[in-house]
C-alpha cells in the first residue's frame, strides 16, 4: 500500500470501500456492463457462491469444496467474462435460500439459467429439478427420464457436475438400493439437506 493509499484509507469512513463498491456495481449494472453478478452468502451448509445472469441463477457453489477462482473461471469460460460482485441482483435467491433453510420454502421459484449444462447432462438436471421436496428418486430413474435408462453412470456424472445444487436438488437422487451415493458438496451436506426436508 502506497503512502497516498494509506492516507486515503485513514480519511475514508470504515464502510466507504463497501459503499464505493456498491455504487460501482450499480453503475455497471445500469450501463449494461455486467453479464454475471455474484456474491458469497453464509448458510447452514457453509458459504455459498451465488451467480446469476439476466436469465436467472446460473451457479451455486459450495465454498471450501473448490476455490472461488474455480467458479469465476468456469463462468468466464462458459458464459461471459463480464462478471462483477453485485449482491443486490442475488437478493431473490438469497431470500428463497433463507426460507428453504428455515423450513418455510419447499419449492424454488427463482428463474434458472442452464448455460453451464448441455445435452444429456442438462436433461438429467431438468428432470432432477422436478423431484418434489421431501421425496427421493434414483440415478436409474433420472437416466430413464433423460431418455436412456441404462446410462446410470452418466446420470451420476451429470448430477456430480450440477452447477446449481440445492435449487436443482441433486441431493434427492439416491442409489437404487437406497444408499446416499455421491454428492458434489460432500456426503455430510447431502445428508443434512435430506434430513432438513424430512426425506431421511
Amino acid at each position: 500500500m502506497t503512502n497516498i493509499e494509506k492516507d486515503l484509507a485513514l480519511r475514508l469512513p470504515p464502510d466507504a470501500s463497501r459503499v464505493l463498491a456498491e455504487r460501482f456495481a450499480a453503475r455497471a449494472e445500469d450501463e449494461g456492463l455486467v453479464d454475471i453478478a455474484y456474491t458469497v452468502e453464509d448458510s447452514p451448509v457453509g458459504p455459498l457462491l451465488l451467480a446469476a445472469t439476466k436469465r436467472g441463477l446460473v451457479e451455486l457453489g459450495f465454498e471450501g469444496q473448490k476455490e472461488l477462482d474455480f467458479y469465476l473461471e468456469r463462468l468466464s469460460r462458459g458464459v461471459s467474462p463480464r462478471i462483477l460482485e453485485a449482491p443486490a441482483r442475488l437478493d431473490p435467491v438469497r431470500r428463497e435460500l433463507d426460507e428453504y433453510f428455515e423450513g418455510r420454502r419447499t419449492r424454488f421459484d427463482v428463474p434458472l439459467d442452464w448455460s453451464l449444462s448441455k445435452g444429456f447432462t442438462q436433461r438429467i438436471l431438468r428432470a432432477t429439478a422436478k423431484v418434489p421436496y421431501g421425496e427421493v428418486s434414483t440415478y436409474r430413474q433420472m437416466a430413464a427420464k433423460a431418455g436412456n435408462e441404462r446410462a446410470v453412470r452418466a446420470a451420476g456424472n451429470a448430477l456430480g457436475a450440477n452447477p446449481i445444487p440445492i435449487v436443482v436438488p441433486c441431493h434427492r437422487i439416491l442409489r437404487t438400493g437406497g444408499s446416499l451415493g455421491g454428492y458434489g458438496g460432500g456426503p455430510e451436506r447431502k445428508e443434512f439437506l435430506l434430513r432438513l426436508e424430512g426425506a431421511l
